[in-house]
């Protein structure tokens, strides 16, 4: 008698689906996920210890989320007749808002090479995804999108300011004339600021001054980037009414008691991450003057803690960090624009230097 097989109840595009890769790291310099590279100095080490040794972890998240999302809208100045919901990092948000916006025919829109999670969430949810590819130099093609927001009308168009990989800035009036577009059929704009700590622009700014053009943008920021990437918390900033009903979705006690007292206390320390952003934005720079002195090596612009950089054969300048104990994001097939390109992520002075060195010896 044959047994049926019980891998049969599992849907068959998600049977043909490659798991999220995370590539082992033990022993090496860590600079492919665009963590923030700096420990809590040891004496908040201590008091953060401390802290977590009182909350009552027999207890379900209590009255201290609510003290967090206080928190988080004084830090980033929450803009009048608009709301905050948390999610445990942003992959829940993009997730809700995938099975939030699911209705027929609905449908969602980024423009590529882009955070994989964009596709991800619309075909776990069984909703088209558009691409639009950038421009060779890794700007929006305004027209190709243009086009595209009619042609399709997303239910969801994602705009990551600054974007992942390439790590640069859109142009802020492309940017509006997008927004504008989606608003003539109602459709929904995410921004997509994971990288904020680093920018030098925030689209939160022209939401505040420009409440009524924006009032279909959703603002999704993370504090991994910030410092906090083994916390997983994110949050998404919007109209107090799209808000609510995205909120509804969030499943109960969806950030742990654990997570928001992290958050909590790594708000009421934001100097000390302040600074520690400052160090990785100085490297950055300095990293990019070093990839610009090697032969065949292009970095590219970066408003984020990564810089891409296309080198002559990136499997083998890849190849090479790693067997130098540099571990990188090597994303040239990831999609066409990216050919020979390496992801990297900004480090502690020492580990740049490493990078380098290293990167040096691999071309």
């Amino acid at each position: 008698m044959n047994t049926p097989n019980p891998l049969r109840n599992i849907r068959q595009d998600i049977q043909s689906m490659h798991a999220y890769a995370i590539q082992d790291s033990a022993g090496m310099v860590k600079l492919d996920a665009m963590e923030n590279p700096f420990a809590l100095p040891p004496e908040l080490q201590k008091a953060l210890g401390e802290r977590l040794g009182t909350v009552a972890i027999n207890r379900y998240p209590g009255a201290r989320i609510e003290d967090l999302k206080r928190a988080l809208a004084r830090y980033v100045d929450l803009p009048d007749g608009c709301a905050l919901m948390l999610g445990n990092g942003s992959d829940e948000l993009i997730s809700l808002l995938a099975m939030g916006c699911d209705v027929s025919g609905a449908s969602i829109l980024a423009p590529q090479p882009g955070f994989v999670m964009y596709a991800m969430s619309a075909q776990l949810q069984g909703l088209t995804f558009h691409g639009v590819p950038l421009t060779a130099d890794f700007e929006l093609d305004e027209a190709a999108m243009l086009a595209a927001l009619r042609e399709h009308r997303p239910t969801i168009t994602y705009l990551a300011y600054p974007n992942n990989p390439t790590a640069n800035l859109w142009d802020a009036a492309v940017i509006r004339r997008l927004i504008a577009e989606a608003a003539a059929f109602g459709g929904l704009v995410v921004m997509d600021e994971a990288y904020q700590p680093f920018s030098s622009r925030s689209w939160l700014e022209e939401i505040r001054a420009e409440p009524t053009a924006n009032a279909h943008v959703l603002l999704m920021r993370t504090l991994s980037k910030f410092g906090l990437a083994g916390v997983r918390l994110g949050y998404m900033v919007g109209l107090q009414a799209l808000v609510h009903e995205i909120d509804k979705l969030r499943p109960p006690y969806n950030v742990s008691a654990l997570n928001a007292e992290s958050a909590l206390f790594a708000l009421e320390h934001a100097d000390v991450f302040d600074q520690q952003a400052a160090t990785i934005r100085a490297e950055r720079e300095r990293l990019i003057a070093a990839l610009a002195d090697m032969p065949g090596v292009r970095p590219f612009p970066s408003q984020a803690n990564m810089v891409l950089v296309r080198v002559p054969d990136a499997q083998k300048a890849f190849d090479g960090l790693k067997a130098r104990s540099v571990l990188v994001k090597n994303v040239s097939k990831m999609h066409p624009l990216l050919g020979n390109c390496l992801r990297l992520t900004v480090g502690t002075p020492d580990e740049n230097t490493q990078m380098i060195a290293a990167l040096q010896s691999s071309l």
